[in-house]
């Protein structure tokens, strides 16, 4: 037999070209997503030195924490305003989507059968994609005045209850959709020692597959967070406050969250008038919402990689 040569082990040299311009391609695109990133953070962070060099010059660092609330074009940033309110939309829509994302996905994931799982999934991540425009004329037309007002009969037309249910409903296929994946790929073999013990379905499911699949669930519900904290449009046309808005912890009322501030502020640049910081302004409520971002996903990466379970 004959020796093979490293030559003959390398392959033809014209397929290992092949390989070296799809790599320097890929290599190319990779290194483009990282310099439009930090274009994209060279531009925020430029408009923030801005915002308070404007603010140094006019009202002064105080307009960052007063007793009036978030009106920009009067030259009042009170940031505990729009951050509290953002706080407020998230929890709301994640005591909403939470129970229906979980319980959808432990009746597809361990209760349906086969037929219904392939009806009912591809259903499921239809309704993940609604728009959002959708969703906020329902908040205004049924879950505000037939729900809310009904319920709670001080609460005000526009109100953050009602967007923040609006919004937990539109977020609740997702967190489905990627719990039960999650789940899915639990091994069977831990169901068949559950059964085999005695366990019924209920607490094999409880006890055995939720906590096998903890690592993505827990993932599936920081995505619900982070797209329930950049939801825009349910915020911006539900929650009542357009212009600006007063500092209030109280859900049956108007309030402003940071998406909405941008949306309400930056509709069509000819709008963006009032104080000389008004427009700088953006580009702060961009990087609050960057950075309060980036701090819940290197927290939930943290702690996935901590529960996270390999079978």
């Amino acid at each position: 037999m004959a020796a093979v040569g490293i030559a003959e082990l390398q392959g033809d040299i014209r397929r290992r070209r092949r390989e070296a311009r799809i790599r320097r391609v890929f290599l190319a695109a990779a290194g483009m997503a990282i310099v439009i990133n930090l274009a994209i953070l060279f531009s925020l962070f430029d408009g923030v030195v801005d915002f308070f060099r404007e603010l140094d010059e006019g009202p002064g660092l105080g307009a960052l924490w007063n007793d009036t609330g978030w009106f920009p074009r009067r030259n009042l940033f009170d940031v505990k305003t729009v951050f509290v309110g953002t706080l407020m939309i998230s929890v709301i829509a994640m005591l909403v989507a939470t129970p229906l994302g979980l319980g959808a996905a432990m009746y597809l994931s361990e209760y349906a059968s086969r037929r219904a799982r392939r009806v009912l999934k591809p259903i499921l991540e239809v309704l993940a994609g609604i728009p959002s425009v959708v969703m906020a004329y329902f908040v205004i037309s049924f879950i505000s005045p037939d729900i809310v007002q009904r319920i709670f009969t001080t609460a005000t037309f526009y109100n953050m209850l009602g967007a923040g249910i609006g919004v937990g409903i539109l977020i609740s296929p997702i967190v489905a959709s990627v719990a039960e994946d999650a789940m899915h790929a639990v091994p069977d073999t831990l169901r068949e020692a559950s059964f085999g013990l005695g366990a019924r379905r209920k607490s094999t499911t409880l006890r055995t597959v939720l906590p096998a699949a903890v690592s993505g669930i827990v993932a599936a519900l920081i995505l619900g967070v982070s797209r329930a904290i950049g939801e825009t449009l349910v915020v911006t046309l539900a929650a009542g406050a357009t212009g600006g808005s007063a500092f209030t912890v109280d859900p049956l009322g108007p309030g402003q969250t940071m998406t909405a501030a941008l949306a309400s502020l930056a509709t069509g640049s000819d709008q963006v008038k009032g104080g000389s910081a008004a427009f700088p302004s953006l580009f702060f409520l961009g990087a609050m919402l960057f950075l309060f971002t980036l701090a819940l996903n290197l927290v939930s990466d943290r702690f996935v990689r901590r529960v996270r379970k390999r079978y």
